[in-house]
């Protein structure tokens, strides 16, 4: 029997969905280009929403409406062999080539790092990583719990803190934007494009879709119109959050320079400027 799935519902998965999508490229790639953009940072955001977030959202869509059970079955419209050879790249590079090592690597220096003397970080790296990606692998054995883990508790979580971190960056700014650096100063729409495929999100909308499309079936949808249309609804929910975190992130980083100094990459930029906003709680 098809049901129709309640707005609860859509907001579950919508917030699942965020959480699969929002990762270490999430944080770090908007901070730095607000870094580095400066007072071209909304030229620059707006390119980076395209492909941080636009492109998800279809990638997500064409799952939906594909009606494919998995990546391989989608690829292989184009030959068999290629669907082979694309969904095992594709999680590769998602998973243990790229995407898993910055996760842990960037929480590590956000979250641990700041609270660490000078000096090697390697074993305190180590000891993080094996409970990180522990807890991780926990959360992903019963796919079937993943709204209920995802969805209603950890995204909630995580979104009280960022836009605290968001509201508290508005009311009392960390400084003045600065003259933008770089290919920033020329091109920043084109640069800020490029950064928001750096992401990867849109690579791995096209894992997520299927997760998603689980989620959806589990609570009753069951006609391929039903399951495209809540698709839509739930990437929508999931992409409005990103857009809105990215476009602050980056906001935040566009007035750190003066306090914090210019960095490498966006993990120092958000630490530090928690702990300017809120000391030791930060």
């Amino acid at each position: 029997m098809n049901k129709s799935l309640s707005f609860s519902a859509y907001i579950f998965i919508g917030l699942m969905l965020f959480a699969l999508f929002f990762g270490a490229g999430n944080l770090i790639f908007p901070a730095h280009l607000g870094q580095l953009a400066g007072t071209n940072v909304w030229i620059a955001i707006t390119g980076f929403l395209l492909t941080g977030a636009g492109l998800p959202l279809l990638g997500v869509l064409a799952i939906g409406i594909s009606g494919s059970n998995d990546l391989q079955s989608l690829a292989s419209r184009v030959h068999p062999i290629y669907g082979v050879v694309f969904a095992v790249v594709l999680y590769l590079t998602i998973g243990p080539f790229f995407a898993l090592p910055r996760t842990g690597t960037v929480s590590f220096e956000i979250g641990v790092a700041p609270f660490l003397g000078e000096g090697s970080h390697a074993l305190a790296l180590f000891i993080f990583t094996v409970i990180f990606f522990g807890v991780s692998m926990w959360l992903s054995l019963s796919p079937s719990k993943i709204v209920d883990r995802v969805g209603k508790f950890l995204t909630p979580a995580l979104l009280i803190f960022i836009f605290i971190l968001i509201i508290a960056s508005l009311v009392k700014p960390l400084g003045e934007q600065t003259a933008p650096k770089g290919e920033y100063i020329a091109a920043p729409f084109a640069t800020g494009f490029i950064d928001g495929y750096n992401t990867m999100d849109a690579l791995a909308s096209l894992v997520f879709g299927i997760i998603v499309i689980n989620a959806i079936k589990s609570y009753g949808a069951k006609s391929k119109r039903d399951i495209a249309a809540a698709c839509l609804k739930t990437g929508l929910i999931a992409v409005g959050f990103l857009a809105i975190i990215y476009i602050f992130v980056a906001y935040i980083g566009s007035m750190s320079v003066n306090r914090l100094g210019l960095f490498d990459n966006g993990g120092p930029i958000l630490s530090g400027a928690a702990f300017v906003l809120f000391w030791l709680l930060g």
